[in-house]
């Protein structure tokens, strides 16, 4: 595994501190957020979501993730029915609440950020 594969990833410590922080519930249940259609085995709060996806850099520490349910998680990962930037939005203010000064630029991956400093 590459250096930047691995800084997306969620290790196993991480996972344990948002499933803590997040009391093991689903941010969007929690919020409210509609699930129309979900199944009791849709909303089961089994995942760790990124906020800034590692498709985009983002990094697998505990400021870019939260526990989502499987529903919400592959309804904000699809986007296919237009909810992804309302979720997205919520989900950066649920992070700022937590982390205030959270910048989103500050998660993502960048191997040369180092020789910037």
């Amino acid at each position: 595994m590459n250096r930047s594969t691995k800084q997306r990833q969620f290790d196993t410590k991480t996972r344990k501190k948002i499933r803590e922080r997040d009391k093991g519930a689903c941010i969007f249940c929690t919020m409210g957020y509609p699930a129309k259609g979900a199944t009791w085995l849709d909303l089961q709060p089994t995942d760790i979501m990124h906020c800034i996806p590692k498709s985009q850099g983002g990094l697998g520490v505990e400021q870019n993730g939260a526990v989502g349910c499987r529903y919400h998680h592959s309804l904000m990962d699809n986007g296919n029915k237009g909810l992804r930037p309302d979720m997205l939005m919520r989900f950066e203010a649920y992070l700022r609440n937590l982390y205030p000064g959270w910048n989103k630029e500050d998660f993502i991956y960048d191997k040369y950020k180092d020789l910037r400093r």
